[in-house]
């Protein structure tokens, strides 16, 4: 048997998806956990086979929590189910440890197959997002920033602070402040509203 741990905090997309699982013979949801904060807790506690996460969560970023999460429970694989669907987005969820993707626009049955796929051992992404990934997804608005102060820009439209980011990336907070008037000169930004639209229209984070 399958055991599931649901992450999400929509209590009617968590009560669909666990009575769907709940008719497979083979599956069988374990708990539910409406935050990435709660979610570590719920998974240390009932050690899943599967963790099926949203990225996009209150008090906790999901992408911090994959590490976490396989952290406190060796033995769970992690499947995202997201509505960020940006290539970006994708492969920022699989370097930290995701082993399936699936867009919450799927039908239930391919969530379930992923599901199998996944504790079986494999690693499965929604063959659409997949393609998505072998062709270049930097907006030519994105041109003239260098990688890192894309990387720069991607945090600080999440919210992170300097000395966050400095943290994450491993550099100085001085470096971080430089990475950041640059970016605001070539894209021609002047507040962090703007840089937040501007990350959004761009596909460097999704609506929250």
């Amino acid at each position: 048997m399958i055991t599931v741990l649901l992450v999400d905090d929509h209590a009617l997309f968590r009560a669909g998806v666990r009575s769907s699982l709940e008719h497979e013979h083979d599956i069988a949801p374990l708990g539910e956990a409406d935050s990435a904060e709660q979610a570590i807790v719920k998974a240390r506690a009932l050690q899943p086979d599967l963790v099926v996460l949203d990225l996009l969560m209150p008090r906790g970023n999901g992408v911090d929590a994959i590490a976490e999460l396989t952290r406190v429970s060796p033995g769970s694989r992690v499947i995202v189910v997201s509505s960020q669907t940006s290539p970006s987005g994708v492969r920022a969820a699989l370097s930290a440890g995701a082993a399936g993707y699936v867009p919450k626009s799927a039908a239930v049955g391919e969530l379930v197959s992923a599901i199998r796929r996944v504790a079986a051992g494999e690693a499965y992404v929604d063959p659409h997002l997949g393609a998505k990934l072998v062709v270049p997804d930097t907006p030519p608005a994105l041109a003239p920033l260098s990688e890192r102060e894309r990387d720069v820009l991607h945090l600080l439209a999440l919210g992170y602070s300097n000395p966050e980011i400095a943290k994450k990336l491993f550099i100085s907070v001085r470096t971080v402040d430089t990475h950041r008037a640059h970016i605001m000169r070539k894209l021609e930004l002047e507040t962090r509203a703007e840089l937040v639209l501007f990350a959004l229209a761009n596909g460097l984070i999704g609506p929250n």
